[in-house]
């Protein structure tokens, strides 16, 4: 013999995995609960029908042999006064005690239904009745009613002993009824105190097996489990060099083992740990140099760089003002290539470095009303929009913690791009909505201009991406790029809605509170902007209202445009 066989009960119990002691101790636990299941099902199954037995044959058997008894001693009473009196009033009781037998011997019979002695002495009693009946009481019935009859006097004299013969017959039957009542009631009473018994001991029981339970999942795996963190908390706290001992059933110890043969992995990657860091901190050394040169960088682009070309600038604009026209047309279409490519790349530089100083020189959270800073953007723009008679609405927006600096960005250049990429000859026409989605809250910004093409709705986010010439429409090409860095910035997200095809709608959401700062508060949605017609506003050549959504907040709207 080979395998198990060979090896000793320890050593074989030794081996056994956490699921296999799992698997023997569900499968007992089963069997004995199943057992024990089946026998308590067997005792209450045993005591209803015991206690069924009692309550709808035995009890209503007696009782219904009593009301036969009844019935025929009104048929002998009716019987013996009509034979003597020969009154008719005395057949009432006769008849009716015959209609009661008939009754309750159906009711009898039902109920004695697959017991055969007890069925025995109901036709003993019918015997008994039906010699009466037929000897006495049937031809006494029969005497016409009048005075009264001397031969159905006789009979009716003759016939006490008779129906002593059927008192005897009843007797008999309710003593019988009366013992198998009280036998029911007796075997009754022992099941119910067996029944107990043994629900007792399903008690017992189950709290024996769920104390083994306890002990055998205490020992074998929350002891070695125990042991084994105390092992992993020693080496965590620093003693490497401390061992783990596999104890418990055998996959803990195989996983005991693991943990060891981790832990002599580490003691060996020691050694390695010390040379990472030197690198790490060279590479951090270098990192540090990197930034320093890019703010060095950031520097010379906003100081050394626009210094010289704004001499560029200057001069070629001094040229072209001096010599404009002097020369021939060529050099003048040169000069203005000059001025026109120094201003370009000057307000390169601009928007380039102001891209680059997103979340690292504008970085000071603070609460934000963004309907102030939407006043503010407007009268940032105002000239743009008296020029293109912008009709703008806005809903009532939040109170946000954000960079005020960013937000002044962000709310300028989606509101710029409204008003610059408009449809030739058609009033701009932009509106702004905010609503709260969960724990953050969704901007955006509609307006009725040339829209944006599906297939671009990612290219446009994208730094120095235009979609259209320099002569078609101003700009680097970096608006949008610097909304997108900003919004996600604040943790969200920009994007422009693919289905809305009247125009453009870029939406965004944007946090109540940085990511860094816990607890943030809700904020009030109000989203829906109360108009209240104010003071007329002269400004240049347009009429402009005050349209007021809440107390210290107004936008200027073009009147002229119905709005």
């Amino acid at each position: 013999m080979t395998g198990d066989a060979q090896q000793p009960p320890t050593r074989r119990l030794t081996s056994w995995t956490t699921r296999r002691w799992l698997r023997v101790g569900v499968a007992s636990s089963l069997v004995v609960l199943t057992t024990l299941g089946l026998t308590g099902a067997w005792m209450m199954g045993r005591s209803q029908s015991i206690s069924n037995n009692l309550t709808d044959v035995r009890s209503p058997s007696l009782s219904t042999a009593f009301r036969l008894e009844t019935a025929l001693v009104n048929q002998e009473t009716g019987i013996r006064g009509y034979g003597l009196t020969g009154a008719a009033e005395f057949l009432a009781p006769y008849r009716q005690g015959l209609a009661d037998q008939k009754t309750h011997t159906r009711s009898l019979r039902a109920l004695l239904n697959g017991d055969p002695a007890r069925l025995n002495d109901l036709e003993a009693v019918q015997e008994a009745v039906d010699r009466w009946q037929e000897a006495i009481a049937e031809p006494v019935a029969a005497v016409p009613a009048g005075s009264p009859s001397g031969p159905a006097a006789e009979r009716v004299a003759g016939g006490k002993a008779t129906f002593d013969r059927i008192r005897v017959a009843l007797e008999s039957q309710q003593e019988r009824l009366r013992a198998d009542r009280v036998q029911a009631r007796a075997d009754l009473q022992s099941t119910v105190t067996l029944r107990n018994w043994v629900f007792g001991a399903i008690a017992l029981l189950i709290v024996v097996l769920a104390a083994l339970v306890f002990e055998g999942l205490r020992r074998g795996i929350n002891r070695p489990l125990e042991d084994l963190g105390a092992d992993v908390r020693i080496i965590a706290a620093g003693d490497f060099d401390h061992p783990i001992t596999p104890t418990g059933p055998a996959d803990l110890r195989r996983l005991s083992g693991e943990v060891e043969s981790m832990r002599r992995r580490l003691v060996r990657e020691l050694a390695f740990t010390e040379e990472a860091r030197l690198r790490l901190d060279a590479q951090a050394a270098d990192l540090h140099r990197s930034n320093a040169e890019l703010e060095q960088f950031a520097y010379v682009a906003s100081h050394d760089l626009q210094e010289p070309l704004r001499k560029v600038s200057s001069f070629t604009q001094l040229l072209q003002r001096r010599y404009g026209g002097q020369l021939d047309e060529r050099a003048d279409q040169y000069i203005d290539f000059a001025v026109d490519g120094a201003n370009r790349m000057q307000t390169l530089i601009s928007d380039l470095l102001n891209f680059s100083r997103v979340g690292r020189v504008h970085n000071t959270h603070q609460s934000v009303d963004l309907d102030k800073t939407v006043e503010e953007t407007l009268s940032a723009l105002s000239v743009a929009v008296e020029e293109t008679g912008a009709v703008i609405t806005c809903d009532s927006l939040p109170t946000l913690v954000a960079d005020p600096s960013q937000m002044a960005m962000l709310w300028q250049n989606l509101i710029g791009n409204a008003v610059k990429f408009r449809r030739q000859g058609e009033t701009p026409r932009i509106h702004i909505t905010a609503a709260q989605e969960g724990g953050l809250w969704r901007f955006t910004v509609t307006d009725n201009g040339i829209g944006i093409p599906p297939e671009y709705a990612e290219k446009i986010f994208v730094i120095f991406q235009r979609l259209h010439t320099k002569d078609t429409y101003s700009g680097s090409g970096i608006g949008l790029a610097m909304c997108k860095k900003v919004v996600e910035f604040h943790a969200g997200t920009i994007a422009v809605d693919p289905d809305y095809r009247d125009g453009a709608r870029i939406t965004f959401t944007l946090a109540p509170e940085p990511p860094q700062i816990p607890g943030s508060s809700a904020m009030p949605d109000d989203s829906r902007a109360e108009v209240v017609p104010g003071p007329m506003i002269a400004a240049g050549s347009m009429s402009l209202v005050c349209s007021r959504t809440r107390p210290g907040r107004i936008l200027l709207i073009d009147e002229d445009r119905g709005r």
